[in-house]
């Protein structure tokens, strides 16, 4: 039987959003979401929030959420990186249960708005595809071969990409995806490996639909899931 850790890491002093993963919304805080779909998809062995935050961490273990260690400061801070700090939660896990887990669930407490069929569907196609971890995504608004720009060292604005014919119309600019921080899966060579970062040679991507996509990084991002959950309600 295939072995399925899920882990939400979320650290408190969060700056954009103050105290985001905690903030009620739509009466429950922020992180409930993800612990509470987590469980009720079926398909993890344990759902492990990393924090250094004790409010989180009461919160989190009220909806059913495991903690049983607090995130060292140096993965705690704004240099931290987020694939050291998800091996850590991964390594601690399996001495805590004293297992091997085959595969690896980081489901960012930011992204509520993901459903129970996306985390199937994400697992299905990272097994059919033999990958070495899965990202999330929805289509790009703004295309590098067409009118996403940045500045040379003059100063002037570019296209961020180019092709050896220029591109004139959207519609034949190569299909580009914005990753949407929801789902990400490692196998467990893949995570425990010396990689931190989230791509590797065999890559896949799962693409979401933009009304499932946004992250909460900002108040107005925050106002947008708001308004989209209170309509479901």
């Amino acid at each position: 039987m295939t072995k399925i850790l899920c882990t939400i890491c979320a650290r408190g002093g969060s700056k954009g959003v103050l105290n985001k993963n905690i903030r009620d919304l739509c009466g429950k805080p922020l992180i409930a979401y993800t612990i509470e779909l987590a469980l009720k998809s079926g398909l993890f062995e344990h759902v492990v929030i990393s924090t250094d935050s004790d409010e989180i961490a009461k919160i989190s273990v009220q909806y059913g959420g495991e903690v049983f260690f607090t995130r060292a400061p140096e993965l705690s801070n704004d240099e931290a990186g987020k694939i050291p700090v998800i091996r850590d939660a991964f390594t601690r896990s399996e001495k805590y249960f004293q297992c091997d887990f085959d595969i690896l669930f980081d489901l960012d407490a930011t992204s509520p708005l993901r459903n129970i069929d996306d985390l199937k569907k994400s697992l299905k196609l990272f097994l059919e595809t033999n990958s070495e971890n899965l990202l999330t995504g929805m289509k790009a608004h703004r295309n590098p071969y067409f009118n996403l720009v940045e500045k040379n060292e003059k100063g002037n604005i570019v296209l961020s990409k180019n092709l050896s014919k220029a591109i004139v119309r959207r519609q034949s600019a190569p299909e580009c995806f914005d990753l949407n921080a929801s789902i990400y899966i490692w196998s467990r060579q893949s995570i425990l490996s010396d990689n931190d970062s989230i791509f590797f040679d065999r890559t896949c991507l799962y693409e979401m639909p933009q009304e499932r996509s946004i992250d909460i990084d900002s108040e107005l991002d925050f106002f947008i899931v708001k308004s989209i959950m209170e309509r479901k309600c």
